[in-house]
């Protein structure tokens, strides 16, 4: 790979981390949003819930990619925070939409969510400890 195309991708990488950057944040003021609508609005925990997971998920992403910014390899650190977004949304955005409607969004679009929120933990810890590895 030559320079120009190094440094092509290194852009590339670099907009897709503020993509998922800026998603965070959004995520971030949903749930803040949400709380509030639980808290004076429409008293429902499953709507708290949702708020919760977002706001956690989306200060985890952030830590993730400040991470990613300290590596040479950020690509899988990158990709687990776009997974664990786009996870902590469908979870909560599944929760939510039952709260507002009073029925499921897409039966099943909850659990799996959940499920992929609990792999990119997963893959947050496989990761940190090769880093941990590499790093001896």
């Amino acid at each position: 790979m030559n320079q120009q195309q190094q440094s092509n991708a290194s852009n590339t990488l670099t907009g897709v981390l503020l993509g998922i950057l800026g998603g965070a944040g959004l995520a971030g003021a949903a749930g803040v949003a949400l709380a509030a609508v639980a808290a004076h609005r429409l008293e429902s925990p499953s709507l708290a819930t949702a708020a919760t997971m977002l706001i956690i998920h989306a200060t985890a992403v952030v830590a993730i990619l400040s991470v990613a910014m300290r590596l040479d390899r950020k690509c899988l650190w990158i990709a687990t925070a776009g997974v664990m977004l786009a996870a902590a949304a469908l979870f909560s955005g599944a929760i939510s939409y039952q709260a507002f409607m009073g029925e499921p969004f897409i039966k099943g679009a909850a659990p799996l969510g959940g499920t992929a929120l609990i792999v990119s933990w997963v893959a947050v810890a496989l990761l940190g400890f090769r880093e941990a590895l590499r790093a001896r």
